[in-house]
């Protein structure tokens, strides 16, 4: 197959009541981790890569590793920027076929998130490009954002409707008490504020920050309209532990080609679990 846009996969996702993970990679070892499992399990994925992987794994060497992924695959794969600011980044991985994009103008303003918002969709539609954009503030790290608990913001459901209505975005992540990296206590979540939000607009909505978040927790806000998982934290975490592992018991290695073995193993049971939290195994 080919990369394709998560357009029809969130589609279906929202008509059937799952969710697609979204997997944060940054190496070809990642790459097929995710590919691996996704495959053996027969679920539509979702290769998600933030800036600063962009810039580590080189923009058109990773946009080749993930189209042959996606050729030798049989299920649908979609390459997805995730939290870029800037329209010139975005249009930039558009012209060399990236078909899936998050524009994060979320630092800004209402009426300035939308305008900017809107640029990238004008263009991205041109290619058949899906837009996500995220209205709300997520507490936490992600990549090089850092949003302070005093900055965080929810969601608010009226103004989504009209955030959806004037940028015509493809899917919308929502901010309902959610954050990105690790969680020092259980996260509160507003499922009241998620139902409400469902409510006002049609387009699939994408749950971030969902590392860490218990998977009944999840369950649920799939009930309630999720139909994108966002995972990074997650599976960082037990890649580098297994390489820690070891060179604790090989002090003297030196090969990449064996240390990073048991990273990718630690990395796929991760990516089986998220899968079937998010029930899209057996949906490719």
């Amino acid at each position: 197959m080919y990369l394709v846009s998560t357009r029809q996969m969130l589609l279906d996702a929202q008509k059937h009541g799952y969710a697609v993970p979204a997997f944060n990679i940054h190496n070809l070892e990642t790459v097929q981790a995710v590919i691996e499992v996704a495959n053996e399990m027969k679920s539509p994925i979702i290769l998600a890569a933030t800036p600063g992987t962009i810039k580590y794994a080189g923009r058109e060497y990773l946009q080749d590793i993930l189209e042959v992924a996606a050729k030798n695959s049989k299920i649908p794969v979609s390459f997805h920027l995730d939290h870029h600011e800037e329209f010139d980044d975005i249009k930039r991985s558009i012209d060399i076929g990236c078909k899936s994009v998050m524009i994060d103008a979320s630092k800004h303003s209402f009426k300035d998130n939308i305008r900017l918002v809107k640029q990238v969709v004008d263009y991205a539609h041109r290619f058949d490009v899906t837009v996500e954009a995220e209205l709300g503030k997520l507490v936490g790290q992600e990549d090089n954002i850092v949003v302070s608990e005093k900055s965080s913001e929810l969601t608010d459901p009226k103004l989504a409707r009209e955030f959806v209505y004037k940028t015509e975005i493809d899917s919308l992540a929502v901010a309902i008490g959610t954050a990105h990296g690790l969680y020092k206590s259980e996260p509160k979540l507003d499922y009241e504020r998620l139902t409400a939000i469902n409510n006002e607009v049609n387009v699939p909505l994408v749950l971030h920050g969902a590392s860490g978040v218990p998977t009944e927790s999840v369950k649920k806000c799939i009930r309630l309209g999720i139909c994108k998982v966002n995972i990074a934290t997650e599976l960082k975490i037990p890649f580098a532990n297994a390489i820690k592992e070891y060179f604790k018991d090989h002090p003297d290695a030196s090969d990449p080609r064996k240390y990073l073995i048991p990273a990718k193993e630690a990395m796929k049971e991760i990516v089986r679990e998220k899968i079937i939290m998010c029930g899209s195994n057996d949906r490719g």
